[in-house]
């Protein structure tokens, strides 16, 4: 199969677009979040000698890093190697990942002249990005979806502004609430990035996005919606024209569905709320996704089983309810120690249930 750059693949056989979509998919969809990454021991390997950052950009490994879990799990989609900073440091801002504690900022932002700074992001600066989708779709068989994703703006905003991660984002929320001219400003900004962002990986053929809003389970109902959701409204709209599944996705978001679900198609699920329970909150018309707890992978297999034998039954509970679609994922990433083999298996008895 070839894919030529600038073409959409046909979306006719691929099981996680169906359930997006509402249709009846050939298969149960399952992938999951950091599928690709440090579970992996040929990932370890490749990575040993390179940093995030720069395998970020280096297309030909971005290629490889998103095939690694396809090849070993049979999963329904790959999703991009990436890293939600990407887009900022491609932008110019002044950042690195730290082993350890994650992205820290040079020189956080405090101030409206901070944000006058902040660079946009010229398209051709993700250019390795879009490269990497062409290659990757040239390998992927046409029933596997590959997802393009992003950062939403408050996660980038809470990581710029507290100069790397935090537990309680004090300097986020204060400048929220002191300043929202300059916070509004801010998040326009950072949307504008968002959006050129996953427009490169669109034009370059991915065959769905997923937006992260990592830390918005930080906030109250209130302020999402206030600070917080017009920008990701018009993220979600700037996408609509191409006609591919949109996802959503937040950890202890289980308050937000309903504000974080009205932009998207399909709205994942952390393992904290009942798939069934999301759509009442949600209610009808959208996709759910998730939501098996991450560390159910770590007990033994009669476990692993009647968790997934649950989620499963769960999802047909919130389909019947007026979700038109389940695609099956963990409620987060895969830890780092997670034994592939278990994941193996996990896909193997969703795909026969």
């Amino acid at each position: 199969m070839s894919h030529a750059p600038g073409t959409r693949r046909s979306h006719s056989r691929m099981p996680l677009v169906a359930a997006a979509r509402g249709e009846s998919p050939a298969r149960r969809p399952v992938w999951f979040m950091r599928q690709a990454g440090r579970s992996l021991p040929e990932y370890r390997a490749i990575r040993a000698e390179i940093g995030m950052l720069e395998s970020c950009f280096d297309p030909d490994l971005v290629c490889e890093i998103t095939l690694q879990p396809v090849r070993r799990h049979d999963v329904d989609a790959a999703i991009l190697f990436s890293d939600i900073v990407v887009p900022l440091k491609a932008a110019g801002v002044d950042l690195d990942i730290v082993a350890g504690t994650g992205p820290v900022i040079a020189a956080p932002i405090r101030s409206t002249a901070d944000v006058e700074s902040l660079p946009r992001l010229d398209p051709a600066a993700v250019g390795a990005v879009a490269r990497a989708v062409t290659k990757i779709l040239v390998q992927l068989d046409e029933a596997t979806a590959l997802i393009g994703f992003a950062g939403a703006p408050f996660t980038l905003a809470s990581y710029l502004i507290e100069g790397g991660p935090s537990r309680n984002y004090v300097h986020t929320k204060a400048l929220m609430r002191d300043d929202p001219d300059t916070w509004h400003a801010l998040m326009a900004r950072l949307a504008d990035i968002t959006i050129t962002f996953l427009q490169v990986q669109l034009d370059a053929g991915v065959d769905a996005v997923q937006v992260f809003d990592s830390w918005a389970g930080a906030l109250s109902e209130a302020d999402y919606r206030t600070f917080v959701a017009p920008h990701v409204d018009r993220v979600f709209a700037e996408l609509a024209e191409y006609g591919v599944p949109r996802i959503h996705f937040g950890v202890g978001t289980g308050e937000l569905l309903a504000a974080m679900a009205e932009p998207a198609d399909v709205i994942g699920v952390d393992w904290r709320v009942p798939l069934e329970e999301a759509v009442h909150r949600v209610g009808p018309g959208k996709a759910v996704q998730g939501n098996l707890d991450p560390t159910v992978l770590f007990a033994g297999p009669a476990v692993v089983e009647r968790e997934i034998r649950r989620v499963l039954d769960d999802g047909r509970r919130a389909v019947a309810a007026g979700a038109i679609g389940h695609i099956v994922n963990l409620g987060h990433g895969v830890l780092p120690d997670t034994d592939p083999d278990v994941l193996t298996r996990a896909v193997e008895l969703i795909h026969t249930l």
